[in-house]
């Protein structure tokens, strides 16, 4: 089983920045594409960011390209979302999940693995 902890969540105030990190363990994580998600109250589950295996391409959303940005350290086995520009719609959970596949996507179902989440508050 692929463990991912995410960190670095926390309260921000508009226009400020937050680095998110994610750990993973328990496989070989420079065989997985990986991606960020977002869930606010009573909203689906969004896709944010992602970056193939190779960590040569990358794909975002329209709400945040240009503001976040991901990437990943293999020797670490981590990933990171490096958000700047937050405003309050950025305000979620996010969570970390992995493809067991080097492929990108933006579709839920494509990621088998989800950390537990960290919360990120943007406020005024």
């Amino acid at each position: 089983q692929v463990q991912l902890v995410e960190s670095g969540g926390g309260l921000v105030q508009t226009g400020g920045s937050l680095r998110l990190s994610c750990a993973a363990s328990g496989r070989t994580f420079s065989n997985y594409a990986m991606g960020w998600f977002r869930q606010a109250p009573g909203k689906e589950r969004e896709f944010v960011a992602t970056i193939g295996a190779s960590g040569r391409s990358t794909y975002y959303s329209g709400s945040v390209k240009g503001r976040f940005t991901i990437s990943r350290d293999d020797a670490k086995n981590a990933v990171y979302l490096q958000m700047n520009t937050l405003k309050p719609d950025d305000t979620a959970v996010y969570y970390c999940a992995a493809r067991t596949g080097p492929v990108l996507s933006d579709l839920r179902s494509q990621y088998a693995y989800w950390g537990q989440g960290t919360q990120v508050t943007v406020s005024s």
